[in-house]
């Protein structure tokens, strides 16, 4: 009788590039939101900066307690992932990366003003994002960047925290956090390149689901007990 093997975990990042990852991501966000506001002293930007890394700098405390695998499994694009998603995330990643340098033009450059409802509606929709992504994170370690069935770690339906109520969760938060940018920055054309962006995650949504039904067992009867893909109720 032939034994299973065992489950294996993508490699870790390397210092290097987890040393890369730290100073070079801060300083890109300051180029995406400074440079097309044409001036370091906004102050918006700076508020905006201070929430997002508060934010993320706290959901990766966490994690690193209760998931630490998660930044492996979210470390890179792993082999095997689907070429149509590699598609979708080439048009949807530049997408996503528009949102902030187009709301810095717009409320930082151009000084458009919008309601202080939408800022709250903003950073709610921002801090929501963060906390229901690093939710589905911490129960799901399969939860990784590119769309394919993890055989070689023996992925398996994870059907335990926001996974009890919607299928997919992580593009739930993908989507606040696209729409709540935007607003919290203070732009209503940043909800240009938000909706492109989403438009390509309801696809990837479909698509996905799809996948997971046909080829990971066990998720066709959860698909049947768990209805919704995005939004309760409704999807």
């Amino acid at each position: 009788m032939a034994t299973k093997e065992p489950a294996r975990d993508p490699e870790p990042m390397s210092s290097r590039a987890v040393i890369a990852y730290a100073i070079g991501l801060p300083v890109a966000l300051v180029v995406l939101i400074f440079l097309p506001a044409g001036s370091l002293s906004w102050r918006p930007g700076w508020v905006f900066l201070a929430v997002l890394l508060a934010g993320f700098g706290l959901s990766a405390l966490v994690l690193a307690r209760v998931n630490p695998v998660i930044y492996r499994a979210r470390s890179r694009i792993q082999a095997g992932t689907q070429s149509w998603d590699k598609t979708l995330l080439a048009l949807m990643l530049p997408a996503m990366t528009a949102i902030l340098p187009v709301a810095a033009l717009d409320a930082g450059r151009w000084q458009a003003t919008l309601p202080t409802w939408a800022g709250v509606l903003g950073y709610g929709g921002v801090l929501a994002g963060i906390a229901l992504a690093a939710w589905a994170q911490a129960v799901n370690p399969f939860f990784e960047p590119g769309v394919r069935i993890q055989s070689e770690r023996h992925q398996r339906v994870i059907d335990s925290g926001p996974y009890r109520y919607v299928r997919h969760p992580g593009y739930i938060a993908a989507l606040w956090l696209f729409f709540g940018m935007g607003l919290a920055l203070g732009s209503f054309w940043a909800l240009a390149p938000a909706a492109l962006a989403a438009v390509l995650l309801v696809v990837r949504t479909v698509w996905e689901d799809r996948l997971l039904q046909a080829e990971l067992p066990g998720y066709a009867e959860y698909a049947r007990r768990v209805r919704w893909k995005l939004v309760p109720g409704v999807w």
